[in-house]
């Protein structure tokens, strides 16, 4: 009978212990297994993911087209202080400082997009406060009416501007073998809008040639940045063509803004 009772198994009896080398086990391999779901959270498209983090953010968005439509894609490209931003639209004055080295590590689109926006709403109403001035000089007893057309019209064209052009130079410069970024053309060209700014302020004053002399410079300034920035994506190529083009339609925008809002 002793023999018996010796057999039976301890951790199947009522008020028995079970071992505790079976609960640790347990327990360890419940704390791999979490650990090594933490490992890929968060997952690839939600959350902040910053430039070069462990998770590889940058890496699937880039690879995988579902990143396109996820906000956490766009994050980091609006991760900019107002330092930077504004060394940045201080850059785009200047055409000689290197800002395709400063755009080279963290390439935003804050400031292309507040520039355009701001363009757009600064276009509209003081194209109209000088079309004004200029009826007034000519033609004082003539009846005026604000143009909210110039809404429309500021926005289409800006816009358009500021995100077809760089897309369409980003195919025709992979097409010819460059190794160019969207982001950082769309970056470059978004802050080469930023001169026209404090230049349509200018543009109220009710003198022709003043107007003509301010457009001009601040084309040909916006134009020069373009065309040295987009310089250093074709180094070694004969695609000076390509650098042409982007030059003349910097400045072909430049005299629209002025026929067409400055009257």
């Amino acid at each position: 009978m002793e023999e018996g009772y010796t057999s039976l198994p301890t951790s199947h009896l009522l008020g028995s212990v079970p071992a505790a080398v079976a609960e640790e086990s347990t327990k360890g391999a419940a704390s791999e297994s979490s650990s090594a779901n933490l490992q890929i959270f968060p997952p690839a498209n939600g959350g902040y993911q910053a430039p070069g983090s462990p998770y590889g953010g940058d890496d699937q968005a880039a690879n995988s087209w579902r990143g396109v439509c996820s906000i956490s894609s766009y994050t980091p490209y609006f991760n900019v202080d107002t330092d930077i931003v504004v060394g940045r639209f201080i850059s785009s004055v200047y055409p000689m400082n290197d800002f395709t080295g400063k755009i080279d590590v963290n390439p935003d689109l804050y400031g292309p997009i507040w520039i355009s926006t701001t363009l757009v709403f600064m276009l509209a109403a003081l194209g109209n406060c000088a079309t004004y001035l200029m009826r007034k000089r000519n033609e004082p007893d003539t009846m005026w009416t604000f143009d909210v057309t110039y809404v429309n019209w500021a926005a289409c064209i800006i816009y358009g501007y500021a995100l077809a052009v760089p897309v369409a130079f980003y195919f025709l410069l992979r097409y010819f073998g460059c190794n160019a970024s969207l982001i950082r053309l769309w970056c470059m060209w978004g802050y080469s809008l930023f001169i026209f700014v404090p230049s349509s302020l200018l543009l109220i004053a009710p003198v022709e040639i003043f107007r003509w002399i301010i457009i001009i410079l601040a084309g040909a300034a916006s134009s020069w940045f373009v065309a040295l920035n987009l310089k250093s994506y074709i180094e070694g190529s004969d695609l000076m063509v390509l650098i042409v083009s982007a030059l003349l339609l910097q400045f072909v925008l430049a005299l629209f803004i002025k026929i067409f809002f400055f009257v």
